[in-house]
């Protein structure tokens, strides 16, 4: 499964696929680290992560895509 680029910026487009994304894909694709999303999480600024498990949250991607292209755009 190939994933398309932005030509200007080589930035992944925006999936209409759904996932679930962990952490570390959360920071990669936004550039931050653990401390600064859960501190915009609280703020109310960045999308809330949901429980997927006993010890494991995830957040939709379809709002962390949403949340870039709102600051890009």
């Amino acid at each position: 499964m190939s994933r398309q680029t932005h030509p200007a910026q080589d930035l992944p487009l925006p999936s209409t696929e759904r996932l679930i994304l962990r952490r570390e894909e959360v920071e990669r694709r936004t550039g931050f680290k653990r401390a600064h999303i859960y501190n915009l999480m609280k703020a109310g600024k960045f999308p809330q992560a949901r429980r997927i498990g006993l010890r494991a949250v995830g957040w939709d991607s379809q709002e962390i895509e949403q949340w870039i292209a709102a600051r890009l755009g």
